[in-house]
C-alpha cells in the first residue's frame, strides 16, 4: 500500500489536506491517510463494479423469486456500506505494518528471491487464499475481514511483487462481485473445478456447502462440495419457472395476491447476496 500512499501523498494529501510541517512518514498521519485511501477505494470499487454488474450481467429475472425482497438491494447495500469501515480498521492495521516495510512485499523483480518469477507468485497467491475457511455470516464485518485475512498474511510469509499485490486487491473485488452476479457463465469444463457464481449461489442457499473462494478442491477434500443446484435444474431461474407456470407468480414478479418482489421500479446497485 505504499505506493498507493505515495501516490495520494504526492497528487493530494501534501498538496491540498495535510499543512507541510506534518511530515508524510509520521505515523499517525499515515495511519489516518490509509484509512481515508482504504475507504474511498474500497467504496469506489464495490459499488462500482457492484453497477456494472447490477446493469449489464445480473439476470434481473432473480428479483421474481418469492425470497427476494422488497429493497433488498438497496438494503444489502446499505448492510455493506456500514460494514466497509468497520472492516477496514484491522485492514489498515495490516496495510500500516505493510507501509513500515514489516512484509516481504518488493519494488522490483530482481528483488524477489531465488529467481522466484512473478507467475510462480501468482500461482503460489491463490493456492494460499484457497485456505479460506467457512463464512460466518453474509457481509458481517467480522466474516469480511476473516474472508481477506489470507490476502494479507501472505506478504507477510512469501514474497510478492508490490504491483502484483495491488493488481490481485483489484481481482479479489472483482471476483468477489462476479459469484454473486447471478450469470452462470462458466465453461463447460472448468465447472468441477472453479468456484463460481453456480457454486457460490448454492452456498447462500444452504450455507454450509461450496465455501472455496476460486477452487472447488478443498471443499471435495473437505466434504462440503456440492454439485450446483442451477446445473441441475432447481436453482433459482427454475423455480422462478416453475411458479410462473403453475401461476403462482405472474411474468413481472407478482405474486397470486398481487405482491411485486424486489424493487418497483428496478433500479439499484447490486450487492454482496443477490
Amino acid at each position: 500500500m505504499d505506493l498507493v500512499l505515495n501516490v495520494a501523498d504526492h497528487y493530494v494529501l501534501t498538496p491540498y489536506v495535510y499543512p507541510l510541517s506534518w511530515p508524510e512518514d509520521t505515523a499517525l498521519r499515515q495511519i489516518i491517510s490509509l484509512l481515508v485511501v482504504t475507504n474511498l477505494g474500497i467504496a469506489v470499487l464495490y459499488l462500482g463494479l457492484g453497477w456494472l454488474s447490477y446493469q449489464f450481467i445480473f439476470d434481473h429475472n432473480l428479483m421474481k423469486h418469492p425470497q427476494f425482497l422488497k429493497n433488498q438491494v438497496w438494503l444489502e447495500i446499505r448492510h455493506a456500506m456500514t460494514s466497509l469501515p468497520i472492516i477496514s480498521i484491522p485492514t489498515v492495521a495490516l496495510f500500516f505494518i505493510e507501509v513500515k516495510g514489516h512484509s516481504k512485499l518488493y519494488d522490483n523483480v530482481e528483488e524477489s528471491p531465488m529467481g522466484k518469477t512473478m507467475l510462480r507468485s501468482l500461482t503460489s497467491f491463490f493456492e494460499f487464499l484457497h485456505l479460506n475457511g467457512p463464512s460466518l455470516h453474509a457481509f458481517h464485518p467480522l466474516d469480511g475481514f476473516l474472508s481477506s485475512l489470507p490476502y494479507h498474511v501472505y506478504p507477510f510469509l512469501f514474497p510478492l511483487h508490490k504491483v502484483l499485490y495491488l493488481a490481485l486487491y483489484i481481482f479479489v473485488n472483482i471476483w468477489t462481485v462476479s459469484i454473486h452476479d447471478g450469470a452462470y457463465r462458466m465453461p463447460g469444463p472448468l465447472q468441477e473445478v472453479v468456484n463460481g457464481a453456480a457454486h457460490h449461489t448454492d452456498h447462500h442457499l444452504c450455507f454450509n456447502v461450496n465455501y472455496g473462494q476460486y477452487f472447488t478442491l478443498w471443499d471435495r477434500i473437505g466434504g462440503s462440495y456440492q454439485n450446483p443446484s442451477v446445473l441441475e435444474g432447481k436453482g433459482p431461474l427454475d423455480c422462478i419457472s416453475r411458479l410462473t407456470a403453475e401461476g403462482k407468480i405472474s411474468s413481472n414478479g407478482a405474486n397470486a395476491n398481487g405482491h411485486t418482489n424486489g424493487h418497483d421500479n428496478g433500479s439499484g446497485t447490486k450487492s454482496k447476496e443477490e
